[in-house]
């Protein structure tokens, strides 16, 4: 099991959630509103000096799943650019049913 997570610029919400449509990924956890500051897509800190927001989604999900998912982001962020959405996953020890 892998516990993805997907941070993204809060315009891309409708996209994202596509990604997730796609991959037939229902079940996750979505936290909006948050902020930070990336390498190559800026600084969000939903204030006139640095507007903006992004979101975050966590998906618990086998291992095969987390691969077809971190395939549709990395063409998700061919597609968008710099618009900013990254992905990150790590091994999910235990998880109640």
């Amino acid at each position: 099991m892998k516990m993805v997570m997907i941070v993204y610029n809060e315009a891309m919400d409708i996209e994202v959630m596509e990604v997730l449509h796609a991959c037939v990924l229902k079940n996750y956890t979505k936290i909006p509103g948050v902020f930070g500051k990336g390498k190559t897509s800026g600084t969000h800190m939903g204030d006139d000096v640095w507007p903006g927001k992004n979101n975050i989604l966590y998906v618990s999900c086998s291992d095969e799943d987390a691969k077809q998912l971190f395939i549709c982001v990395k063409n998700l962020r061919l597609k968008m650019g710099r618009e900013g959405v990254k992905a990150f996953a790590w091994n999910l020890e235990e998880a109640t049913e």
